[in-house]
């Protein structure tokens, strides 16, 4: 194994799984603006990414209209998906956005078979129908449908969907769904500079990290992918929301119910089915290119 490249998927879902501990600093700001700087600052440290590692064919993609329109689409869904997430944290319901995170990996399935054609085995049946009676479950008992959790797993669901048809490198992708988002994003902030008129220069400073916060986990998480296993991401990318959820209970002292605890114990028997079937499916491909 590359312990180096191994180091840098922790380090990438590590502070993926941290987030919250960020943005509950600017928890005094409205998620809105909080995201019209995130786009700004994402664009703009991206970009110096894209120069670092001599990314010359993105000029290619600036240029034609037609690949700009579908990086604005992608930038929408990821945007909305950041608000939410942004609006959960500061709004005290971390452990729902958590939520949301764990069931992605199983409204991917269903897009997939939706949208690609793809077909669900009895494993992968099995997991969903888990996943979907625990959110049926917290649904039923709240007298609420958790609308947080919900338009995180299917905007990210969907996202990442349009992102494998486009097939491009993650940095590169990034810095174009925000560019193309800068100008909304800049209209934004100066409509609403004096409403939401910043205390101090350390506001104004976190803003600006948010671009790095941003674009640094993705450039770990580019170098991680490139070198080590898939089932290796599989398992990781787990250390993100389970993180939030720990910090929600913990650091943030949000309510965890028995109710939250039924749902999340079947979303996680759900995703323990679905990772084993994957990882049943690697070993098993590796094994037949070896033979």
């Amino acid at each position: 194994m590359n312990y180096k490249h191994f180091g840098y998927a922790i380090l990438a879902y590590l502070s993926w799984g941290g987030l919250p501990l960020f943005w509950k600093l600017l928890d005094a700001i409205p998620a809105a603006y909080i995201l019209a700087h995130r786009i700004l600052w994402a664009s703009i440290a991206t970009m110096i990414f894209c120069m670092w590692l001599k990314r010359d064919y993105l000029l290619k993609y600036l240029r034609c209209a037609k690949t700009l329109f579908l990086f604005l689409i992608a930038g929408v869904l990821l945007s909305s998906n950041w608000w939410v997430y942004i609006y959960a944290v500061i709004s005290g319901q971390i452990i729902e956005a958590s939520l949301g995170y764990f069931i992605n990996p199983l409204v991917s399935i269903v897009l997939g078979m939706i949208f690609l054609g793809e077909k669900l085995n009895k494993n992968q049946l099995v997991a969903f129908l888990l996943a979907t009676a625990g959110v049926t479950y917290q649904t039923l008992n709240y007298g609420h449908f958790p609308w947080i959790a919900a338009i995180l797993a299917l905007s990210f669901g969907i996202y990442a969907l349009m992102k494998k048809k486009m097939n491009m490198e993650p940095m590169t992708a990034l810095a174009l769904e925000t560019t193309s988002l800068v100008p909304i994003a800049l209209l934004y902030i100066f409509l609403w500079e004096k409403t939401y008129s910043l205390q101090d220069f350390s506001d104004f400073f976190l803003l600006v990290m948010a671009g790095l916060v941003t674009a640094l986990p993705l450039y770990w998480f580019g170098l991680a992918a490139a070198k080590i296993n898939l089932h290796a991401i599989g398992f990781l990318q787990y250390l993100a929301p389970t993180m939030k959820l720990l910090l929600g209970i913990f650091l943030f002292n949000e309510t965890f119910t028995k109710t939250h605890a039924v749902s999340f114990c079947l979303i996680w028997a759900g995703l323990a089915i679905y990772t084993g079937d994957k990882l049943h499916k690697l070993i098993f491909k590796q094994k037949k290119l070896k033979i």
